[in-house]
């Protein structure tokens, strides 16, 4: 996969939405499905960001907008339907993406109207539709005035197929090379891991990211921003691709008073929930403080992997390291999965542990254990004395999420959650991912019921 920035000429498809209906899952569920993805970068401005992808042989520019609240008089809500508004001028379609869970708002409605007067072709797409019975609820949102309205499910990847066919459709094809028709696709490297390099201002962010992507390795595509926006890097090291953004420092709430500032957190956060792996840069100088564990938290909330990078360490003696492993975690209590590597960005020393951090991580954060040895290690483990387990699977990766099935689904107490979780990290390496616990409530069948009775 060759990473690129996108092309002049593209037809332009634009995701609009109120904030919080799921659109940068969306943005992430297209540009991840097909294989003939080549890339995505930040855009010039801050609150839009663009990617190149294909369907059925149709390449598009997709570009996420930020959430819109259209009569919202701050300052940065203003400032992103500012920018949204330049993306809709350049659009050749757009997606109006809603929440099929909650009813129709006032901000829908404010933004729908937005849109009609655009005069653009519009889709609007009913998401978190993940149930069948749930699909006919869609034609509720017939109401704001759009032709075309399908349900998706942007975070199991429902209905993209369809979306996408209505999306591109008269888009132009691509021509095929004649030499490799029907061959086999030259370049079989899987996608690149998105890596976010976080952390409070002056941390060396950038001086490890130069390092991570010295001159001894094969950059692939540069892609700089401005000073306060995100900086992507591609690189390929031992056949994988890390795709590293550097963001812009995270300061607290009550620091941040100038709206560049502010926009700069916010998107620092939106490239935490865009990567897969997130490295939280702590300065060995100043030791692990508490809006370390906060902006690691920011992290930890998204369900991204997580390393924890000491830079600086050059100036701390090494005697000193166990000290300052127990430091972190006791200031980081709840990233205690989260593996630790000493560094020097700027002595370049680390870094190659690093990157074997990253690959492990990397498999850690898409493992999947068997039913079979969920449901061995159910039996195994002590609940309270009125509860059960009845079995134990696990639906998905990235993180690795498991359905506790239960006889009644009161809460479990939080000691034997943590316990729970212990046991699939020591079972199944989960090292350097958050592990997600659910549960559903299910009655047990008659064979069961005998069996617990004896």
């Amino acid at each position: 996969m060759n990473v690129k920035p996108p092309r002049a000429g593209l037809p332009s498809l634009v995701i609009v939405g109120r904030p919080n209906v799921g659109k940068s899952t969306l943005f992430n569920a297209i540009l991840g499905q097909r294989r003939s993805i080549v890339g995505d970068e930040p855009g010039i401005t801050r609150d839009r960001i663009h990617g190149v992808a294909t369907h059925r042989r149709r390449p598009f520019e997709l570009i996420d907008t930020g959430g819109i609240v259209p009569d919202d008089q701050q300052l940065i809500p203003a400032q992103i339907l500012k920018q949204a508004r330049v993306a809709f001028d350049s659009a050749a379609r757009i997606i109006f993406l809603i929440d099929g869970r909650t009813e129709i708002t006032l901000a829908d409605r404010e933004l729908a109207q937005i849109l009609r007067r655009l005069k653009k072709p519009v889709i609007l797409a009913v998401n978190k539709i993940d149930d069948p019975k749930r699909e006919a609820l869609i034609h509720e949102f017939r109401e704001l005035g759009f032709e075309t309205v399908l349900p998706v499910s942007a975070e199991h990847r429902l209905g993209l197929y369809e979306l996408l066919d209505a999306a591109t459709e008269g888009f132009p094809e691509e021509a095929p090379d004649e030499e490799d028709e029907g061959a086999p696709a030259k370049d079989e490297r899987p996608p690149a891991v998105r890596v976010a390099i976080i952390g409070r201002p002056n941390v060396g962010k950038s001086t490890l990211l130069n390092a991570m992507v010295g001159a001894d390795r094969a950059i692939v595509s540069p892609i700089a921003g401005t000073t306060r926006d995100s900086i992507d890097e591609t690189v390929e090291v031992d056949g994988q691709m890390y795709t590293f953004v550097d963001t812009a420092g995270i300061r607290r709430r009550g620091k941040t008073h100038e709206m560049a500032e502010k926009l700069s957190v916010v998107m620092a956060r939106r490239h935490i929930r865009m990567s897969h792996v997130a490295v939280l840069v702590v300065d060995a100088t100043d030791g692990p403080v508490a809006s370390d564990a906060t902006i690691g938290g920011y992290a930890h909330e998204d369900g991204r992997a997580l390393i924890i990078a000491v830079n600086k360490w050059d100036l701390i003696d090494d005697k000193k390291r166990k000290e300052f492993e127990l430091a972190i975690k006791d200031q980081f209590k709840f990233l205690d999965y989260a593996p630790i590597v000493f560094l020097s960005a700027e002595q370049g020393f680390g870094v190659k542990t690093l990157f074997s951090r990253l690959a492990a991580v990397w498999e850690n954060y898409n493992r999947r254990a068997g039913t079979g040895e969920l449901n061995r290690l159910a039996e195994t483990l002590k609940l309270d004395r009125d509860r059960r387990i009845f079995y134990m699977t696990q639906p998905s990766v990235r993180p690795p999420t498991f359905v506790l099935f239960l006889n009644n689904m009161k809460p479990l107490h939080f000691s034997t959650e943590r316990s729970i979780v212990n046991r699939l990290r020591k079972e199944f390496d989960f090292k350097g991912t958050p592990v997600v616990l659910k549960y559903r409530a299910r009655r047990a069948s008659p064979a069961e019921r005998g069996r617990a009775g004896r």
